[in-house]
């Protein structure tokens, strides 16, 4: 028995309607196959920079405080980002009680469920198998594994716009669907205060009035009444308020310089401004064309069999074509329009763009262009990792000893090499076992033993080798456990590495005012109270001949100090602005 869609395209080979039974196991092996893929390596590493300390931090503090309302980081309020994806890992730790597995542990929910609802929404609008393949495209492209192992913020935000686009495709392509709707729209809150960019889920609403105004197919006909939208618009408040009625209140009862500019700067600088008048990752327009056709291979190799059958879907006015696409391209393109630019902004199209995929993936992988394309992005990825592992095993040269130095390796450099070489070992295998018949299958199973291998081996290996566990060691057998520590010129996973309090002056606190207040400190308990520096940021109190040397960690040399380093003339926190910058720096990503 066979499942026609009489509009697919016709090469394309008819679906075989598999019983419940077989459609279930294969959806349990896709969610399994992720799992595995997705989780190896939780639990076996820390925070890394950039963005993982910042959050990671944020939450401790949540944790230690029980404020999860308002982020702190250190001393400072965080504005960067609502405090949602914070909360989440806070929540993950007391569920957890390891905090090197509550760091990601929303990433890694949030990805699949973001793969889940990919699946979900491509079996019902083309079957079964159309929703696997959705998956297992989304499951390939080397974006979305990457962050699904990050603790990043982005993982969590494309899973509510998904969340929202579902919602909002199953109601206007398979409605009504009213409860559908709600639920999108409810998501469409939970992402704007998780990043802001939730909204743009209602994007969506642009080609489905152009899709009912010139009656594509597959559209609901039914006219919604006033209440169907005044709830839809209830649900999206709803989300918002979850966050912003406690935070009314509370700045309400604390209301403070302090409190007016985290408003000032989390509704209007991190929205308005940041998008119209940027202040860094500054990239030119055709940077997403860049990152489409490198951080989304190998989906984006299919691209010159896509790009066909989707114009033929178009031209025969289906819907379910139109509105996913067409919100993809609209998110590109809302992006592209300001001048800070990164990889993970547009990543809440990925999932859209790899639903469409799923009717057509299975007949471009019997084509042999497809087949030797993907033969070709295996070797690409395995021929260069296997010479530079045998390279730095037998016969280092200058970069790959540049390279390890500064990731700090040291002796662990051959263990990095070495899987190197396995990748590429594995990877040029599962070219020969599977070869030109079965170069699907090869780059599937290639790129989950390249996704083992790092997060089983390759990122627990330069977490540890990049780690402030030696730094901390230091200092700790330096002040002994009774002494009081200050930090300045400090960066987030710094604290996270120290099991005592710290005290710190600011974050984004402009250096000179740091060591200022660190002084003014020292001099109120100078015999036990020590202070560790960033040394580029000493100059002109502190002498350096009377600091302690605490070694070079992740770039930056560090010293150790009490207040008779400090000059005679900065006593009582008199510190002149100098000519190094400021070392808090504002860190806007």
């Amino acid at each position: 028995m066979f499942a026609v869609d009489d509009r697919l395209e016709s090469p394309l080979t008819p679906e075989v309607v598999g019983s419940p039974t077989q459609e279930r196991r294969e959806r349990w092996l896709l969610m399994l196959l992720a799992l595995l893929l997705l989780a190896a390596g939780i639990g076996m590493r820390t925070p890394t920079p950039s963005d993982e300390p910042r959050f990671a931090l944020v939450a401790h503090q949540m944790v230690a405080t029980g404020n999860w309302l308002i982020p702190h980081r250190g001393s400072d309020w965080y504005s960067d980002k609502p405090p949602t994806f914070m909360a989440m890992q806070a929540a993950s730790y007391v569920l957890t009680g390891n905090w090197q597995i509550a760091f990601l542990l929303p990433s890694l929910l949030a990805s699949l469920g973001t793969l889940w609802l990919v699946y979900d929404l491509g079996r019902r609008l083309w079957g079964h198998r159309a929703g696997v393949w959705a998956g297992l495209a989304l499951l390939c492209t080397v974006q979305f594994v990457f962050q699904a192992k990050r603790g990043q913020i982005d993982p969590t935000v494309t899973f509510f716009v998904t969340a929202a686009n579902a919602g909002l495709l199953r109601h206007f392509l398979l409605g009504p669907d009213r409860r559908a709707l709600w639920f999108g729209c409810f998501a469409a809150g939970l992402g704007v205060i998780t990043k802001g960019v939730g909204v743009l889920a209602f994007l969506m609403l642009l080609p489905w009035l152009a899709a009912r105004r010139y009656r594509w197919q597959d559209v609901s006909a039914t006219t919604e009444s006033v209440s169907t939208w005044v709830i839809a618009a209830l649900a999206f408040v709803a989300a918002i308020a979850c966050w912003l009625l406690p935070l009314a209140i509370y700045l309400g009862m604390h209301d403070s310089a302090a409190a007016r500019a985290y408003v000032n700067d989390i509704f209007v600088n991190q929205t308005v401004h940041r998008y119209m008048h940027p202040w860094n990752s500054f990239q030119p327009p055709w940077f997403y064309l860049e990152v489409i056709f490198t951080s989304w291979l190998p989906l984006s190799l299919a691209l010159p069999g896509l790009l066909p059958a989707w114009r033929q879907r178009l031209r025969e006015r289906d819907a379910r074509f139109l509105l996913p696409l067409t919100w993809a391209a609209l998110l590109i393109v809302f992006f592209s329009l300001t001048r800070a630019k990164r990889d993970v902004y547009i990543m809440p199209a990925l999932p859209l763009l790899a639903l469409c995929t799923g009717p057509f993936l299975r007949e471009i992988l019997q084509r042999r262009w497809a087949r030797w394309l993907a033969l070709a992005f295996v070797l690409a990825l395995g021929l260069p990792a296997l010479i530079l592992g045998l390279q730095g095993l037998l016969h280092p040269s200058a970069w790959t000893l540049r390279f390890a130095e500064a990731r700090q390796l040291g002796g662990q450099a051959n263990s990095l090499w070495a899987a190197f070489v396995v990748i590429g070992l594995w990877m040029l295998l599962c070219v020969l076992a599977c070869r030109l018949r079965r170069a699907g299958v090869a780059m599937l199973a290639s790129l989950a033993g390249l996704w083992l291998a790092w997060g089983l081996w390759v990122a627990p290996l330069l977490a540890h080798a990049s780690s402030q566990a030696p730094l901390v060691q230091r200092v700790e057998q330096t002040i002994g456990p009774d002494a009081e520590l200050a930090l300045v010129g400090w960066k987030e996973e710094l604290p996270l590495a120290f099991q005592r309090k710290v005290t710190d002056f600011g974050f984004v606190t402009p250096w000179h005012e740091q060591l200022a207040d660190a002084i003014r400190w020292q001099q109120q308990a100078p015999s036990h109270r020590w202070v560790l520096i960033l040394s580029d940021v000493m100059a002109p109190c502190i002498d350096k001949a009377s600091t302690i040397d605490m070694g070079i960690t992740s770039g930056r040399d560090w010293r150790l100090y009490r207040l008779d380093a400090v000059a005679p003339a900065c006593r009582g926190g008199v510190v002149p602005v100098g000519e190094v910058e400021d070392w808090g720096g504002i860190d806007k990503h």
